[in-house]
């Protein structure tokens, strides 16, 4: 199997994973007091929106990838109707926690809407989060990947600029893929396929912070899961630990809010460029889902 293809997507499931016991809490000093430095998985906080859930299991963000990852690896290829069938099926009896995007989306559902038109007006970025298992589908076809990004998004988050981030760091990750560094990557889709778009804008932001602390600069930009605050936080995190993943993922939980969301992102492209060796050992062992990614990841390389 190809080792950073795989470390792509396990990355990206680990960062939701890891975030799991202190997602939401949007204090960094709570978050130090409740769980101390977070570099392992660990059970959510008691009074979690998560409180269903147990250790190495995963928020509803990386449910809704394992969902995308098991329709792509079955179907062999991006089918929106697939995708929104068994989207659909998971929320049936589910029982973790259903955010107001899935709410939306699932009562445009019930009124008639098709996947193409079902999306939600949130401009939450966590729709554009579940897309490294795509990456890794379409790493060598562009262009295949931007429009599934793209649809896969707008299926549940229909906002502009959160279809755009999608695009984008969809983009970032497969030119990592192809060998790309991690900041070459951002500037490079930047300049090429988004000069005119809010992504610019975001890209520049987080790229100014890079000497600043992780946890005072996502402050600053926003701990919550909007797609403007969120955006430069991620390209702090890829940027400033280049070439640590661990580290880049362990200040993410540590800077609190929706760390999940911006974990996945974060792990995708630094997985993409730092292979297996960079994840550790136990976030891969102590994952629950860890043995049916990988057998769905078979299918897929």
């Amino acid at each position: 199997m190809k080792d950073r293809e795989k470390a792509m997507v396990l990355a990206a499931f680990s960062a939701d994973s890891l975030a799991l016991g202190a997602h939401w809490i949007y204090d960094p000093r709570k978050i130090k007091a409740e769980f101390g430095r977070t570099d392992s998985l660990q059970k959510p906080y008691p009074r979690s929106f998560h409180k269903n859930r147990d250790k190495g299991e995963f928020t509803h963000y990386g449910d809704q990838m394992l969902v995308l990852l098991e329709s792509l690896a079955e179907t062999g290829d991006f089918d929106l109707a697939d995708f929104s069938r068994r989207w659909k099926t998971l929320f049936e009896d589910y029982d973790g926690y259903v955010d107001g995007a899935t709410r939306n989306t699932l009562a445009n559902y019930k009124a008639g809407k098709s996947a193409e038109n079902a999306g939600s007006g949130s401009d939450e970025l966590a729709g554009a989060a579940r897309i490294a298992p795509l990456v890794c589908m379409y790493r060598n076809d562009p262009e295949t990947l931007d429009e599934s990004a793209a649809a896969q998004t707008r299926m549940t988050h229909a906002d502009p600029t959160t279809v755009e981030s999608a695009r984008y760091f969809a983009r970032v990750a497969q030119g990592v893929l192809t060998g790309m560094m991690p900041v070459e990557a951002l500037r490079a889709v930047a300049e090429d396929h988004f000069d005119i778009s809010p992504v610019s804008a975001f890209l520049q932001k987080g790229l100014a912070s890079l000497e600043k602390d992780s946890i005072e600069v996502i402050g600053d930009f926003g701990r919550s899961c909007h797609a403007g605050e969120m955006f430069p936080g991620v390209v702090h995190l890829i940027a400033k630990y280049e070439n640590d993943l661990k580290e880049a993922l362990v200040q993410c939980v540590m800077a609190g809010g929706d760390s999940a969301a911006r974990g996945a992102l974060v792990g995708m492209v630094l997985g993409a460029h730092l292979g297996m060796e960079s994840l550790p050992r136990p976030w891969i062992e102590e994952m629950k889902a860890a043995k049916t990614i990988n057998e769905l990841l078979e299918k897929i390389l």
